[in-house]
């Protein structure tokens, strides 16, 4: 295995300090899919039907705009990681994909969630973006002493 690129999308924190982990323990580059505008607690109160973050995932051709992309042309893998929304990829997972050039890529989904897993996630992905190489994911709660295995071994 050469190259891998994480790149993450954190509402509240959880999933960056996953990404980092991981980056860090491994000597993987990091890149973090940061929205325009950042998410309040308001905003991701799935409970609010007129939240910001409801609204989003009712729509599933929404796009959340984000403040830049980065160049995957150098990496053979790209990891994704994202917490669950509505047992899915936030809307703005499908606005990093279509920023950047994934073909030929290996991309590694995973999650951050308090019990769904990350299955769907992938399978969504993989129904949405079916030219792509979604590999198996993986629900992380915090010790990602498999990481390794699973980005460069699955």
């Amino acid at each position: 295995m050469s190259n891998v690129l994480v790149t993450y999308f954190s509402a509240s924190g959880v999933t960056k300090r996953v990404a980092e982990k991981i980056a860090d323990e491994n000597g993987y580059d990091i890149f973090e899919i940061e929205p325009v505008e950042k998410y309040t607690p308001a905003d991701l109160d799935y409970m609010d039907k007129q939240s910001r973050s409801t609204i989003e995932m009712n729509d599933k051709s929404f796009r959340p705009p984000i403040t830049g992309t980065c160049d995957v042309s150098g990496y053979d893998t790209v990891v994704i990681g994202f917490p669950v929304w509505w047992y899915t990829a936030p809307t703005i997972i499908n606005t990093f994909i279509e920023s950047v050039d994934l073909t030929g890529k290996t991309i590694k989904v995973f999650c951050t969630s308090g019990g769904t897993g990350v299955d769907g996630c992938v399978k969504d992905l993989q129904n949405d973006y079916p030219e792509l190489n979604f590999t198996k994911g993986i629900r992380f709660a915090g010790d990602v002493s498999k990481a390794k295995e699973w980005i460069e071994n699955e």
